[in-house]
């Protein structure tokens, strides 16, 4: 059963994938914005049904306290735009707090260079998100 994840930035939305078997999260790619959010969200939503999943978990940008704040809040509407748009998929959220900063300490000991990883941090920290809700959710 394969699953997408998505990390919601403001000008990026990093996407991850998982596997067939739904073991392993993989970084997939980084959607840039435009200041169409709700085109945004429907070509994201198109972009999401190619890889056939079951399930979309999107990354939820709570404080360090826990707390939904207005950061978490603009992804919440999203995500409720998102179930219009997949309305036969189940969109659930993960806590993604610290993982971005997770993605990037993993890439530059991989040795990415601090500029390039604007490129590829979105779409890693899509995938922490993933792999956390997989182990989680795991039979």
């Amino acid at each position: 059963m394969r699953t997408v994840a998505l990390d919601m930035g403001d000008k990026r939305i990093g996407i991850a994938v998982s596997d067939s078997d739904g073991l392993l999260a993989v970084p997939s790619r980084v959607f840039k914005r435009t200041s169409d959010k709700l085109g945004d969200l429907r070509q994201l939503a198109g972009e999401i049904a190619e890889y056939d999943p079951k399930t979309v978990v999107v990354g939820l940008p709570l404080s360090l306290s826990g707390e939904i704040g207005p950061k978490a809040t603009m992804v919440l509407e999203e995500i409720e735009q998102l179930r219009a748009e997949l309305p036969n998929l189940a969109v659930v959220t993960q806590d993604e707090r610290m993982s971005t900063i997770s993605a990037s300490r993993a890439l530059i000991d991989a040795g990415r260079s601090s500029r390039s990883l604007r490129q590829v941090v979105d779409a890693s920290s899509a995938a922490i998100i993933l792999q956390s809700w997989l182990d989680a959710n795991r039979n």
